[in-house]
Parts: structure tokens; sequence; C-alpha cells
């Protein structure tokens, strides 16, 4: 459900070790959808660096959705703002459907600067999908893992 040119970034790089922190948390959750947020330097639209992820809890307590806890967010919205930084990234899982964002993701889709990661636990194998959503509009973005570019 991609429409108009692409808001970017085309691509965004994620350490491995914090690649694996998503899965291990997805893990965790499983039978119900994990999330959480990843804290960056400036906002993905932006260009800006993924620097840490941080679990959350899952209110919904649902394999079907996901909300993140409201203690939670009011917490990190506190250390994000007083560390001068932004929510780059915002984390969940998918327990046994693809790697793509659900009608329910869209429409919960509250911050149209941060790049969404969904972790998707359908197959043996996790896969990680990454994409901005904004104004409704799905844009895949490119997931890289490794090191910076």
């Amino acid at each position: 459900m991609s429409s108009g040119s692409h808001p970017g970034p085309a691509a965004v790089h994620l350490s491995i070790a914090m690649v694996e922190e998503l899965v291990v948390h997805a893990r965790a959750e499983n039978p119900n959808e994990a999330c959480g947020v990843i804290i960056g330097d400036r906002p993905a639209a932006d260009g800006g660096a993924a620097l840490r992820f941080e679990p959350t809890r899952n209110r919904a307590a649902s394999p079907y959705r996901y909300e993140i806890h409201p203690d939670d967010l009011l917490r990190l919205t506190i250390e994000t703002d007083d560390a001068d930084h932004v929510f780059w990234g915002i984390v969940h899982s998918h327990v046994s459907s693809p790697a793509y964002p659900s009608p329910t993701d869209i429409e919960l889709a509250f911050y149209p600067d941060a790049v969404f990661i969904v972790v998707s636990l359908a197959a043996d194998e996790p896969v990680l999908g990454a994409f901005r959503i904004v104004d409704g509009a799905i844009h895949r973005v490119e997931l890289l893992a490794g090191a910076g570019p």
C-alpha cells in the first residue's frame, strides 16, 4: 500500500547485537506480540542513527495487537527528551503473520518520523521488516544489519 514518493530513508542500519535483542524480546513475549522503542540521536526520517533498544510491556497482552504500556511510554518520553534523543523506531512482533504492517498497525502508527520494525515469528527463523508509515501509506525501508554506513 505504498503511494507517492518515498519519504526516506531508503535504508537503515542496526547493529547485529540490536537485531538479536529485538528477536530475543519477540521470542520472550510469544505467544503475545512484543513491543519496544529504538532510541536514536535524530528521527530516522532525518537520517538519525539508532542508539539503543528499549523493550516495553504490551498493555494489550495479545497475539493480535500491541499497545506500548503508558507507564513505559511516559518514562521513555521523559528520558529521551532529557537526553535530547528521539523515538527513532517503533518495534513489535507478529507471532503468526508476515513481517509487514497490518491494518491495525497502520491505524496506530502515531510516530510518522520513526521507522516501524516488525519481527515475524511465523517461520522457523525470525524475519524482520522495516517501514515508514506516513499518512496511512506504507513505504518499505531496507534493513541493514551490521556496521553503519
